[in-house]
Order: structure tokens, then C-alpha cells, then sequence
């Protein structure tokens, strides 16, 4: 059985999980539906992910509280998932056939093209953070590229896999084409040996990313990683705080922290280091912790308890070498409530400085220069995103092509957007979703030679 825990009331809810026989049907039945699924046209695909769309904005209320209710987010940022989930049915049903056409070279032959075919049943280990839209964004291009899918949720979401796949077929989705496990690591990794399984798609931690990617090379098969992420805000000189300051808060507290491409660790130019430091503090102060059902709300509960107190480790951790604690820095209010918390004076050696902190902590640092914030941002072993925030575009875009992540936003918030690639470098995983990319990581890149 999962055993999950509203993240406010602490309410129980008990789910079976399925027995290895339970596993072999699923897979068999997504092995069945693949031939037909994969020979329909573009136009017949893109028909289906329309009425996906149309299904999510139909049910958009009653599946943001069910995210609510599983890992605690916010009601309006739970709305907002499922809306960018239907944006991203929709954007792959109308724009996929300029990504999957065939597409002529100029050889010597009479003919030679590059095609681009499905490969099958791709395994999906999505985290609880996102529960809709992680699996939307490797979904919806899986389906669009004529694959089949089966999903292993988070242990602490299983109600959310299901609902995504009661939407599915009540939107027309064929049988077998997409499928929901509930399964333990071990059978997991039996899954991913499976020779019905051509892929893996896995988003989640770096301790996951190793363990995953370790058995899909071991059998051979094609991953993508999209793993954790200690993502720079570099704020220069000319920043302008006021339009600054609000974006900063968001992109560390959204989601009570729990977002890989959230803010992380704010690098802040010495000259207006303690003017920012100052506003950000009292901003964070204001953000109201509480109930995620109520408007009033500015700051979600944490997702579990497990998740509380390893974030409470690492600040402890952070503090007893040295770093401040500006706000917050203890356990709040309901299940997993914990406020807004402000450290500054982190340095290597410090969880703050060398781990992801997953959860509401910011770190401020400060630089005396553009130079050296550009050494701090580097200083990490992830690459998920970062931000610069300046008055001049041009500088900024200078400077964000010294940092090495997978993306990198000048004067906006990092996000995934549908029509950009996503993903990081260095430990932050490898592959991409999203965009053209994403549809391609899991095809056969065939080439075809006529003479």
C-alpha cells in the first residue's frame, strides 16, 4: 500500500499498489496498442491531444484540488499547472508535423531523406512537485511522436497518476496507450529491463538520475534526466530592485521552494547588496503561511515531513559554519509548514553552498563584481538555470553566456516553456523535453538512401 498525508490536515489516504502480475498486463496491453497508435496520422494524433486539452480545462478545478490535497501547493498555482498542461496538449497537436516531417538532404542519391519513427513504450518516473505537468511534458510530445507510455508517479501522488489517466480515456485515448504503475524502486527497475520498455524518462533527484540511468545503460536503453538544480539570480549594480525584488521572491517561494528552476542562490553585486538583502528580507517576511485552500495563502506547506526535516538539516547545517540566519529558519505552522527563510554569509562547505535546497530557503551572496558573480554562479555541480537581472539587456545576455546551465534568462524568471527546450548540464542531468528537442529524444532518427 502507498500511504499519503495531506500536506496541511494530515489527512490518510491509503492506495494498493499493483503485483508484478499487475505489471505484466499494463505492459502487454501498452506492447498491443503501440502498432496502431503509432500507424494513426499526424492529424488523427493531434485530434486526440485537442480533446486531452479540452478535458483538462473541463476538469481544471477538481484536478488542482486534487494536487493539493496530495503534495499541498497552492489552489491558484495548482489551477495554473493544469492550464499549462492544456497548453502544452494543444501546442504539440498543432505544431508537431514541423518537427516530425520528413525532411530531405542533398546527397549524391536519387533520393535521401531523414524520417523520424516512434520507437515504442517509453517508462516514465515523474516526481511529486509538478504531478500534472511534469507528465504532460514528456507526454504530450511522446504521444505526438506515435509512442505509448506507462508511468511510475511519485509514491506521495498516486491519485493525481490516476486522475491523469481517467482524463486520458475519457478523452478518447485509446486503450493501452498510456497506463499508470504503481510500483516500489525494485519493480521499477525490473520495468525498465522489460524489452516492452525502448525508454526511460525519469525527473527527480540526483540519487534517482544515477540509479535510473545506471539500469537503462545497463539494458541498453535510451534515458533523459532532468535532475535537481542550485539556480543562480545574479543581480548587477543597475538592477532595477523594484521590479526585481517582487520576481526574486516568487522565483525562490513559489511552490514553497520545491521547484528545480526555482531561485536558489541570490548573487548580489556588492554595491547594491544591502539595499536588496534588506528588501527581499521584508518581502519574504510579509509571504503568509497556512492552509493552501485559502486566497489569503501566500505560501504553501511543504510537500512531506521527510522533506521538512532534511531541509531543517541542512539550514542547522548551514548556520553551525558560519551563515546567518536573516528569517524563518524553524518548522511553522500545520503537517509540513515551514516559512520563508533567509540565510546570508554562506560560503563553500556549507549544505547552503554546495546542495540543492529543496524547499523555501534562499541564500544571499554577496560579490564585489560581474566577474566574480559569474565564479559563484559556475561554483556549483549543477546546471539547471539561472537569471540576470540588469537595466541593460545587452549586458546581461553577455553575461549569461558565461554561466553554464541549460537555461539561462536575462531580466525574467527561469521557467519551462513549451516551445523552449528544457534541461540542464552537468549534474543536472541530460536530454531534453520541450519543443522540437523534446519530440525528437525519443524517435528513431532513420536515414533513408534511394538510388
Amino acid at each position: 500500500m502507498y500511504e499519503t498525508r495531506d500536506p496541511w490536515t494530515g489527512a490518510v489516504h491509503r492506495q494498493p499498489t499493483h503485483s508484478d502480475a499487475d505489471i505484466d498486463t499494463r505492459l502487454g496491453a501498452a506492447a498491443a496498442a503501440f502498432p496502431a497508435w503509432a500507424a494513426l496520422p499526424l492529424q488523427a494524433r493531434g485530434a486526440h491531444l485537442h480533446a486531452i486539452a479540452a478535458a483538462l480545462k473541463a476538469q481544471r478545478r477538481e484536478l488542482a484540488a486534487l494536487i493539493t490535497a496530495e503534495m499541498g501547493k497552492l489552489t491558484k498555482e495548482a489551477l495554473a499547472e493544469i492550464d499549462k498542461c492544456a497548453v502544452a496538449c494543444a501546442f504539440y497537436a498543432d505544431n508537431a508535423g514541423r518537427w516530425l516531417d520528413d525532411e530531405p538532404v542533398a546527397t549524391d542519391a536519387k533520393r535521401s531523406y531523414v524520417r523520424y519513427e516512434p520507437i515504442g513504450c517509453v517508462l516514465a518516473i515523474m516526481p511529486w512537485n509538478f504531478p500534472f505537468w511534469q507528465v504532460f511534458r514528456f507526454l504530450a510530445p511522446a504521444l505526438m511522436a506515435g509512442n505509448v507510455a506507462v508511468l511510475k508517479h511519485a509514491v506521495n501522488v498516486p491519485r493525481c497518476a490516476d486522475a491523469i489517466a481517467a482524463v486520458l480515456a475519457a478523452a478518447g485515448l485509446p486503450a493501452g496507450v498510456f497506463g499508470v504503475l504503481h510500483i516500489d524502486n525494485e519493480q521499477a527497475a525490473r520495468v525498465i529491463a522489460d524489452r516492452r520498455v525502448a525508454a526511460v524518462t525519469l525527473t527527480g533527484s540526483e540519487r534517482a538520475g544515477r540509479s535510473v540511468a545506471a539500469t537503462a545503460g545497463a539494458h541498453l536503453k535510451k534515458c533523459v534526466m532532468e535532475l535537481g538544480g542550485s539556480d543562480p539570480f545574479v543581480v548587477l549594480a543597475d538592477a532595477d530592485l523594484d521590479a526585481t525584488i517582487p520576481v526574486a521572491v516568487a522565483s525562490r517561494f513559489g511552490n514553497a521552494g520545491q521547484t528545480c528552476i526555482a531561485a536558489k542562490r541570490f548573487i548580489v553585486v556588492d554595491a547594491i547588496a544591502g539595499e536588496f538583502t534588506r528588501r527581499f528580507v521584508e518581502a519574504a517576511a510579509a509571504l503568509r503561511t497556512g492552509d493552501p485552500r485559502e486566497t489569503s495563502t501566500g505560501l504553501a506547506p511543504m510537500a512531506r515531513p521527510d522533506l521538512r526535516d532534511q531541509l531543517q538539516r541542512q539550514v542547522d547545517a548551514s548556520a553551525a559554519k558560519g551563515a546567518r540566519v536573516l528569517l524563518g529558519g524553524a518548522p511553522g505552522d500545520g503537517a509540513t509548514g515551514y516559512p520563508a527563510t533567509v540565510l546570508a554569509d554562506t560560503a563553500p562547505g556549507m549544505p547552503a553552498w554546495d546542495e540543492e535546497l529543496f524547499g523555501p530557503v534562499a541564500s544571499i551572496v554577496r560579490v564585489a563584481d560581474e566577474d566574480a558573480a559569474v565564479q559563484v554562479a559556475n561554483d556549483t555541480p549543477y546546471g539547471l538555470g539561472a537569471s540576470v537581472w540588469t537595466r541593460d539587456p545587452a549586458r546581461g545576455e553577455a553575461l549569461a553566456r558565461r554561466i553554464a546551465a541549460g537555461a539561462c534568462f536575462v531580466n525574467a524568471i527561469v521557467r519551462s516553456d513549451v516551445r523552449l527546450p528544457f534541461g540542464g548540464t552537468k549534474i543536472s542531468g541530460f536530454g531534453r523535453e520541450l519543443a522540437g528537442h523534446g519530440i525528437h529524444e525519443f524517435m528513431n532518427i532513420k536515414s533513408v538512401w534511394v538510388d
